[in-house]
């Protein structure tokens, strides 16, 4: 009898090693049985071999890849198709899992059969200090604290799971590869070398509830997220504040929820940057230099299109 239940899929490029060997400790540290889970460890174009250089002989069902395409959405196709697993648990290679993870994500993957996609609570780990203005903007690196589950089946921001430990089952997984086969616009939709875009574990989610399933988050579910302190910069903050609002608008294109800008909305948007801190008005700039590159990027793919 198969036992395999859970395929445990790490994408990274050029890794930090001390992050990546506390990830891969942490696996190993798993109360699920190693029989009922593989892991995968996706190389993607590091400049470095990690299969030169990282010993997996640990766990017997774990397995070095090599995948070429730079981009974070071409390394999750790949191990999406190498995967042999009915459950799909994404781990980042700054993301330390509770000791009981998997285990929980399989009983959950049981217990909530109506949900295609969910994940839990991300918790930070700082290299240094983080500052109080830092806070608000935890959200964006992908920070989530629970004080109680939360799912449903439309795709709202307090159900959706982040990318850090998402699960999937694998009828989400290969709907998704198939979307992203389709439209190629999608695998812009991610991490690519030094580019902060992002979107493709919203895309995932979407896609759960574009099948009928839900989505959900779960307090039991935890995991430490590893935050180096250059991601703690004002610069960086701003930069990925610019990507992620362009690449809302991207992934919401994809679905045909192109939003409309009307003057109302202009107006609006004006008003409250007059009542904002110097500080605040620069997060509000970034986030509406990403929508405004968005949506005249989508706007010359039309006209070529037509």
């Amino acid at each position: 009898m198969n036992q395999l239940l859970v395929s445990v899929i790490i994408c990274t490029h050029n890794p930090r090693r001390d992050y990546l060997d506390r990830v891969l400790e942490a696996l190993k540290q798993q109360t699920l049985r190693q029989e009922q889970w593989e892991l995968l460890l996706i190389d993607n174009a590091s400049d470095r071999v990690l299969a030169d250089e990282i010993d997996l002989s640990w766990h017997f069902q774990a397995h070095h890849i090599r995948e070429e395409q730079l981009g974070l959405t071409p390394a999750r196709l790949r191990g999406i198709r190498e995967s042999q697993a009915e459950l799909l648990i994404l781990v980042d290679d700054d993301n330390v899992l509770a000791p009981n993870y998997l285990e929980t994500a399989r009983d959950l993957s049981q217990q909530w059969t109506m949900i295609g996609a969910w994940g839990g609570q991300v918790l930070p780990e700082f290299e240094e200090q983080s500052q109080a203005w830092i806070k608000p903007y935890w959200g964006n690196l992908a920070l989530k604290e629970l004080d109680a589950d939360r799912w449903g089946n439309i795709p709202q921001n307090e159900f959706l799971p982040c990318g850090a430990g998402m699960c999937l089952r694998r009828s989400v997984a290969q709907q998704y590869v198939k979307l992203v086969q389709a439209q190629s616009m999608r695998m812009q939709l991610d991490r690519k070398g030094k580019s902060l875009m992002s979107g493709g574990d919203t895309d995932i989610a979407f896609t759960a509830c574009h099948m009928g399933l839900g989505i959900g988050v779960f307090k039991a579910l935890m995991l430490t997220h590893l935050i180096p302190k250059f991601r703690l910069q004002e610069d960086y903050l701003l930069r990925l504040q610019e990507a992620m609002y362009y690449s809302g608008i991207v992934m919401q294109a994809n679905w045909g929820n192109l939003p409309v800008r009307t003057w109302r909305t202009r107006f609006a948007g004006y008003a409250r940057r007059w009542f904002m801190d110097a500080r605040s008005r620069r997060f509000h700039d970034a986030a509406q230099r990403g929508i405004d590159a968005a949506l005249r990027d989508l706007a010359q793919m039309q006209l070529k299109d037509s």
